[in-house]
This record gives structure tokens, C-alpha cells and sequence, in this order.
């Protein structure tokens, strides 16, 4: 999508705004509607099925609008189009995050959750991984897009999932108690003063983490191209991109298989220190290989972070403010989406190459190492309130 942006629109920037301007509507979807209707009403499964197919009907609008244009030859507008369809669908497709959410955490227990949220990411990945070979075979130089070759197929895969899950989540619309002994999340709905100034610093802590961790995107797809550099082409571009997602599946199914014996704070911790030390090595490794290894690292760091983050949010947050509270995590995972790339990553590599005639492979590097470095604050920070936590409910 972002190469045919490109091709449409003529401008980086214009196509960092499908990203930055998704993010702006999932977070006010969530935060404004979907979380309040969520805990109000206690609808889950409903607000998963109704999101699901409103986007499979807001795809189909926004390709017939998207065409039109194209017909009219009207280029940049019908970019345009695209971008702002994908907002207004993602507004409304955002009640279903919301509900997967408030959901997995009525449905799982402190012990459970970690390793059911692993399996269902690794899952995910799977179908990532599957979906991006997919998109580069239907791609066809912009074509898949223009005939809407792949607008129909993720509205023929919309409607087909929506169809499951009414079959489905239908039956677990009520929440399951707690089993075991009494958990963090018991102990804190007990004392709301302390779990709310808990779950506060904790989203603070991972808005540090996440722009820290995903601000670099951008930067090292073109930092694997330069000539000084790997020199990487496409194929092993997209070798070492393939990688990343390798490594998330394999932290997800570990998390699957560990996660209730050793627990998510031991393993969200672990996932910051690799998100920590990878970008470190990014400027020494030599050979396509060794940066795969690397970056498929990283891809590790992120997912487990995603993984474990989620399993924490769910103790901390009270059964009544599910909906609310989980619309503040998600939008804060939805940084990810490139708005951390916009605002730090990018400007900071172009101050130093524009402003400093530092080479751009220099200043890459030390784009990775401030990267390193606000994830180190994001964890230390976290760490204090982790630590606090403890000392609450001791």
C-alpha cells in the first residue's frame, strides 16, 4: 500500500499519513465510543462482529470511491481517497480491538493469560507472514489495487471471519471468574487508588518503550539499502524483513508454552532488554545473514513486549473499566504504526545528515542508539513501578 501511495501521490510524506492518520482514528474510536459502550452495555463478541463488518463494507465503499477517481485520472486525489476511507473504516473498525480485548481478558485468568494471547499472536503471525507473500504476488506494479483484486479478497476474508465468530464468540460473551489463588489484578481492584496509579505509569512507561522500540522502522529499511552499507536489494530486503516476523512468531510460541511457569513480567522484562541491544548491532553487522539474525531478534523483543504487556494491562485493569482502559493500551501500541517514525526516528537521522553533513549511514547508526536508549528509560521507569506494585500487595 505504501509503495502504490507512492506511485499515486509522489511524496514520502503524504504516504506516512495512512499510518499517522489511522492511529488518530483508532484512538479516538476507542477512547470516545467503543471503551465507554464496552463497559456500559458489557458487550465483547457484538462489538467484534459489528467492527468486522462494517470494514468489510467500508472496503467496498472506499474502492468504488477510490476508482471513480482513478477513472477521472485524478492521481493524487484518489490516494487521498484511500487515506481517508482507511481513517473513517479504521474509526469504526477500531470497536473490534476493543472487544478482542475486553474479551481475552474476561475469558483468561492471571495465570492463563500471557500464554493464550502468545498462541493467538503466533497465529497471527502465521497469517502475516502468509498475507504479506500474498499481497507481493497479487501486488502486480499497483495493479491488485487497481482492479481491486485485493480489496475483494480482504473483504471475501472479512466476511468469512465475521461469519465465525458470530458462530462462535456468541458462546463466551459472559466473563469467567478468577481461579487459584487470589492475583495482582484481585488485589488491586480491592485498592483503586493504587491500581489506577499502577496502570497510569504503566502505559507512561510503555509510550517511552514503544516510541523507543518502533521509532526506528523507517530508518533501518533504509539503512540495509545503503550502498556503504548491506546494499541490500529487494529480495533480501524482504529476507531480513521476513525475519522479524520469523522471530515474533517464535517469542509468541514460547510465550504459549512458558508464560504461566515463568510469568509476564519476567518475560515483558526480557523482551525490553533485547528491544534494548539489538539496534545496538545493527551498524556492525556485515552480511545479510547476521542482520537477519539480528533484526529477527528485535522482532522477538517487540512481540514479546506486545505479549506480555497485554497479560500485565489485563491483572491491573478492574473488570468494570475494561473496555475504557484497554482503549488507552491499544492506542498506545498504535504508535507502532509509524507515528514514532514521523516525529523522532525521522527528523532525528535528518537533523543530522541536513543540518550536521553527518553521512547518512552515521547518522542511522546513532538513530538506533537513541532508540536503545529510550527503551532503557521506558524500562527503568518501569521497573520503579513494578517495584511498587510489589510492595502494594506484599
Amino acid at each position: 500500500m505504501i509503495n502504490y501511495l507512492f506511485d499515486l501521490m509522489g511524496t514520502v510524506t503524504s504516504t506516512t499519513l495512512l499510518g499517522t492518520f489511522n492511529m488518530i482514528a483508532s484512538a479516538l474510536g476507542q477512547n470516545l465510543l467503543w471503551g465507554k459502550i464496552s463497559d456500559r452495555y458489557k458487550l465483547r463478541s457484538k462489538l467484534i462482529i459489528l467492527g468486522e463488518s462494517i470494514a468489510a463494507a467500508a472496503y467496498f465503499i472506499v474502492f468504488l470511491i477510490h476508482r471513480a477517481l482513478l477513472d477521472m485520472q485524478a492521481s493524487f486525489a484518489s490516494g487521498l481517497s484511500l487515506i481517508l476511507g482507511f481513517s473513517l473504516l479504521e474509526f469504526f473498525w477500531s470497536m473490534s480491538d476493543v472487544g478482542w480485548a475486553a474479551l481475552l481478558t474476561d475469558v483468561t485468568t492471571s495465570k492463563t493469560r500471557a500464554g493464550i494471547v502468545g498462541a493467538l499472536n503466533f497465529v497471527a503471525s502465521i497469517g502475516r507472514i502468509i498475507g504479506i507473500g500474498a499481497v507481493g504476488f497479487l501486488y502486480n506494479n499497483g495493479e491488485g489495487f487497481r482492479q481491486g483484486t485485493l480489496f475483494y479478497i480482504v473483504i471475501a476474508v472479512l466476511i468469512t471471519s465475521t461469519m465465525i465468530m458470530w458462530i462462535t464468540l456468541r458462546y463466551v460473551e459472559k466473563p469467567q471468574g478468577e481461579t487459584g489463588r487470589e492475583t495482582t489484578r484481585n488485589l488491586l481492584e480491592n485498592n483503586a487508588k493504587y491500581g489506577g496509579e499502577i496502570y497510569n505509569w504503566f502505559l507512561i512507561s510503555l509510550i517511552i518503550i514503544v516510541i523507543g522500540a518502533t521509532c526506528v522502522n523507517q530508518v533501518f529499511q533504509l539503512f540495509i539499502r545503503l550502498s556503504d552499507g548491506l546494499n541490500a536489494n529487494g529480495p533480501e530486503m524482504g529476507a531480513i524483513l521476513t525475519a522479524w516476523n520469523l522471530g515474533g512468531m517464535l517469542a509468541n510460541l514460547f510465550c504459549w508454552k512458558f508464560a504461566d511457569r515463568i510469568g509476564s513480567v519476567k518475560i515483558l522484562f526480557a523482551g525490553l532488554g533485547l528491544a534494548i541491544t539489538t539496534p545496538l548491532f545493527y551498524g556492525s553487522a556485515s552480511s545479510v545473514l547476521t542482520m537477519a539474525l539480528i533484526y529477527g531478534l528485535n522482532g522477538a523483543s517487540f512481540w514479546t513486549i506486545q505479549t506480555s504487556g497485554f497479560a500485565f494491562a489485563g491483572d491491573v485493569i478492574p473488570k468494570d473499566k475494561r473496555g475504557q482502559l484497554f482503549s488507552r493500551y491499544n492506542t498506545v501500541m498504535a504508535i507502532s504504526w509509524g507515528a514514532a517514525g514521523f516525529l523522532i526516528g525521522g527528523p532525528l537521522a535528518d537533523i543530522q545528515t541536513h543540518n550536521f553533513s553527518v553521512s547518512s549511514w552515521i547518522a542511522y547508526v546513532n538513530t538506533f542508539y537513541a532508540s536503545s536508549i529510550i527503551v532503557l528509560v521506558g524500562m527503568i521507569l518501569l521497573a520503579v513501578k513494578i517495584a511498587k506494585l510489589k510492595k502494594i500487595t506484599n
